[in-house]
C-alpha cells in the first residue's frame, strides 16, 4: 500500500478553506485514478451522504486564493473560466467526513486503499497541530512564569537600590544670627 500512494503526496494536497482542512475533488480524482466527472458524477447521485460539512463548492475567489498561495494552476484545479482545457465549473472541496464517505460512493479495491491512505494523511496532520497547540500552551506557562520571576527581580533590584542608596540629609541648622 506505502507504494500505492507516498504520504507526502496527500499530505501536500490537503488545504485549509472556510475554516476546515479539505481536498480539492481533481486532486482526489487524481489519486483515486478516476476522472473527476466520474467522482463528481457519483458524489450527485448520491448526494445525501454529502451535507455542507462534508463538501462544498469553491467560489471563484477561493479558488483564485488557493491558486495564488499555493502556485496551483487553473489546469491542476481543472478549472479554466474560458471552457478551453478543463471544466467549467469550480472545483468541490471534500471535508475529512466527505472523503470517508467517498470510499463508500466509489466502490473499488483501489478507493478504499487510497481512503486509508488519506485518513492516515488527515490523522497525521491533526496530531502535528496538536502537537503543536501543546507546545504553545507550555510556551505560553513558561513565559508567565517569567514575567512573575522578572518582577520579583525587579523588586529585588529595587530594593538593593533603595539600601545602596545614601540617606536623605536631614536639613541642617543654622548657626548664627537671623536677621528679621
Amino acid at each position: 500500500m506505502q507504494d500505492l500512494i507516498p504520504p507526502e503526496a496527500v499530505e501536500n494536497k490537503i488545504y485549509l478553506i472556510r475554516g476546515h482542512k479539505v481536498m480539492i475533488s481533481q486532486h482526489l480524482a487524481k489519486l483515486y485514478n478516476v476522472e473527476t466527472r466520474i467522482l463528481i458524477q457519483a458524489v450527485k447521485r448520491n448526494i445525501e451522504r454529502f451535507p455542507k460539512d462534508f463538501m462544498f463548492q469553491l467560489t471563484l475567489e477561493e479558488m483564485q486564493s488557493l491558486r495564488s498561495q499555493f502556485e496551483i494552476s487553473n489546469v491542476s484545479l481543472g478549472f479554466t473560466a474560458s471552457g478551453r482545457g478543463g471544466s467549467r465549473y469550480l472545483p468541490y472541496a471534500f471535508t475529512e467526513q466527505g472523503v470517508a464517505m467517498l470510499s463508500s460512493v466509489l466502490n473499488s479495491e483501489r478507493a478504499i486503499k487510497v481512503n486509508i491512505a488519506i485518513m492516515r494523511a488527515f490523522v497525521k496532520l491533526r496530531q502535528i497541530l496538536s502537537t503543536h497547540k501543546e507546545l504553545a500552551h507550555k510556551l505560553n506557562q513558561l513565559e508567565r512564569k517569567t514575567e512573575k520571576h522578572d518582577m520579583e527581580i525587579q523588586g529585588i533590584f529595587e530594593a538593593i537600590r533603595q539600601l545602596m542608596a545614601p540617606p536623605p540629609e536631614k536639613p541642617r541648622r543654622i548657626i548664627g544670627f537671623k536677621q528679621f
